[in-house]
């Protein structure tokens, strides 16, 4: 079956829906959100739809369908459970020349309702002709992921100057070449950071320019997450395929970077301990280059770019320099690894507090404070811990930290070849070195870390005599 695709105007104009149950709910609903005269018959309604006729938004009829109910009308859908009776209606209306849709039944509707994605203004509708409409939700969703939820307001804004942007480019290709700048470059972005009359600014700005707008540079600092692709976020792969340019860390995992644009230049900025090293400086000058030449570029940044992450030096430095910059948080290690090991990192019966800390640093023990070493009913969560193990262990129990207390080890955390180690502060060092623990890793202290025992349900589990627990085959699914 091949269908002509349409956008119904159906503001003001009456519309019905047969059937009152939960299907013929929903039709009417989104019949009401376009601004519909929604008319409802069926013997019997769920209660929304009776509040509905009480109020007046829309118009009922009690009783089994009679063909009169048809009258006048412009569209109706039947969404009844009696496929006879669906039968019929459709029938009835075609002898009408009124568009007919029958739930689940594509051979009996003249028009199909597709899956939508909503961007109001802007609507992009799928439709499989009925053929597979479970397919046509799939679909759905991947678009869900990737198209911007600004893209309403820049094509509300767009409509706004419609006639402006005409006059300005009378050209086809110029005006072409216009709303390519709009989409792509500080119109869009501003619209994001939620200042819709920046937006507007800029616009109006670039029209009574007499040169044609160029698209100009901007930096993103995006959090890549822990390393599962499945955890990048909507708005991260968005700026993934949109760069021009991509810096990225160590910490970021091939999975993700592979779900950057096929054409981004990829430039590897990633700091090593005891390896290669790239000056925070460069990566600074790195970015501001290519802001200035026009280019969007992404620093791309394992966990979350504001957590242990320079991500604020880096803000700074961009905003001194005048480059458009804006930040997208991703899922930090510690909470994304926890998960991954069945670690809460908050319980109402074991810890009422969480902190984050780093041992990155000349002395691992300035990073412990008085207020959060003794706190038995306080879990630390510490980044880039495992070389200092010993120093960390020793500072706590000589801070008040029972030598029992349950810590916890994530190696590659969310990665397949995760691994979680169970110990305490007393065999945390010994445990560590003799299963190899290495960078990267995640620490945690606490109660809650003797949940990993029993909840660890992704990649490997060994107990602290040594024993692999239990192995999780894994997957890694993209976005």
């Amino acid at each position: 079956m091949k269908l002509y695709p349409l956008f119904a105007d159906v503001s003001g104009l009456p519309v019905l829906v047969v059937g009152g149950g939960s299907v013929a709910l929903r039709k009417a609903k989104a019949l009401l959100d376009a601004g519909a005269d929604v008319w409802v018959g069926a013997p019997r309604f769920e209660p929304e739809v009776v509040a509905w006729i009480e109020a007046g938004k829309v118009q009922g009829r009690h009783g089994e369908f009679e063909p009169a109910w048809l009258d006048g009308m412009w569209l109706v859908i039947a969404a009844t459970d009696d496929r006879a009776l669906n039968a019929s209606i459709a029938a009835q209306a075609k002898e009408r020349r009124t568009f007919a849709n029958v739930v689940d039944d594509a051979a009996l509707s003249q028009f199909h309702v597709p899956a939508v994605v909503d961007r109001a203004p802007l609507t992009v509708a799928i439709s499989t002709a009925g053929a597979a409409p479970a397919i046509g939700r799939r679909i759905r969703e991947q678009l869900e992921r990737v198209l911007d939820h600004s893209l309403g307001a820049l094509v509300a804004l767009a409509q706004q100057h419609r006639a402006r942007i005409v006059g300005r480019f009378p050209d086809t290709a110029a005006r072409r070449g216009f709303y390519d700048w709009l989409h792509d470059g500080p119109v869009l972005s501003l619209l994001r950071q939620a200042k819709p009359g920046q937006a507007g600014q800029a616009l109006q700005e670039a029209l009574e320019d007499e040169r044609p707008p160029g698209s100009k540079g901007s930096v993103a600092l995006v959090g890549a997450g822990p390393g599962h692709p499945g955890l990048l976020t909507l708005q991260a792969l968005r700026e993934l395929q949109q760069a021009d340019v991509i810096l990225y860390d160590q910490l970021v995992s091939p999975e993700v970077l592979a779900m950057a644009r096929r054409d981004a230049e990829c430039i590897d900025v990633g700091k090593r301990c005891g390896g290669r090293q790239v000056a925070q400086e460069h990566t600074h000058r790195l970015m501001l280059a290519h802001a200035r030449e026009g280019r969007r570029v992404v620093r791309l940044k394992g966990g979350d770019p504001f957590v242990f992450g320079r991500g604020g030096e880096e803000l700074a430095y961009l905003r001194r320099h005048g480059v458009d910059c804006d930040v997208v948080p991703g899922i930090t290690a510690a909470v994304a690894c926890a998960a991954f090991a069945g670690i809460p990192l908050t319980h109402r019966d074991h810890a009422q507090s969480l902190c984050l800390l780093t041992a990155h640093g000349k002395d691992a023990a300035d990073t412990l404070g008085d207020q959060v070493s003794g706190h038995p009913r306080q879990t630390l969560a510490i980044y880039m811990g495992v070389e200092k193990l010993e120093a960390l262990a020793t500072e706590l129990i000589s801070r008040g930290r029972d030598a029992a207390t349950p810590c916890a080890i994530i190696e590659n955390g969310t990665l397949p070849r995760q691994r979680v180690m169970v110990a305490t502060l007393a065999t945390l060092t010994s445990q560590a070195r003799r299963h190899a623990l290495k960078t990267p890793a995640l620490l945690i202290i606490g109660e809650v870390a003797a949940f990993a025992r029993q909840h660890a349900w992704y990649g490997e589990l060994v107990d602290d005599a040594g024993h692999e627990v239990g192995t999780v085959p894994v997957e890694m699914e993209a976005v």
